[in-house]
């Protein structure tokens, strides 16, 4: 019987505040997806892009200096849900977009099947979701 390796159904990891913590954590959602058995799907891009977008804007407003984000991923064969936490003040909020930036919550908002923040002790979590449906066939309103 041939039985694949999969990861565990929660990944997370720290990232220092920096700018190359972008493409890192990409990376490691794009590492964490192929080990779900998800490097494939449909959306699975969709899911990069959130990363990229939620984390980025963690770095620009949430993360003061000297301190670091945590990214949370989670799979329960149903849904994934991506995490932010940082240790800013705040809550995010979609906006229109001015000038070049000020995209990154319409982008969210616009590819995952929902999203949210949620305050915690020192900071706030900002998350999005993306149904199993929709991640790997039809995207699900």
């Amino acid at each position: 019987m041939n039985e694949t390796i999969q990861l565990p159904p929660l990944r997370e990891r720290f990232f220092r505040r920096e700018r190359r913590s972008v493409p890192a954590a990409r990376l490691f959602a794009s590492e964490t997806l192929a080990g779900w058995g998800l490097a494939g799907a449909e959306r699975a891009d969709d899911v990069l892009l959130c990363v990229s977008e939620l984390v980025t804007n963690a770095l620009l407003h949430g993360v003061p200096p000297g301190r670091q984000f945590l990214l949370f991923l989670r799979y329960d064969g149903r849904v994934i849900r991506v995490e932010v936490h940082d240790s800013g003040t705040g809550v995010p909020q979609v906006v229109e977009p001015e000038g070049e930036g000020g995209r990154g919550l319409l982008l969210v908002a616009a590819l995952s099947d929902d999203w949210g923040v949620r305050e915690r002790p020192l900071g706030k979590v900002v998350w999005c979701e993306f149904v199993s449906s929709s991640v790997n066939g039809r995207h699900r309103r």
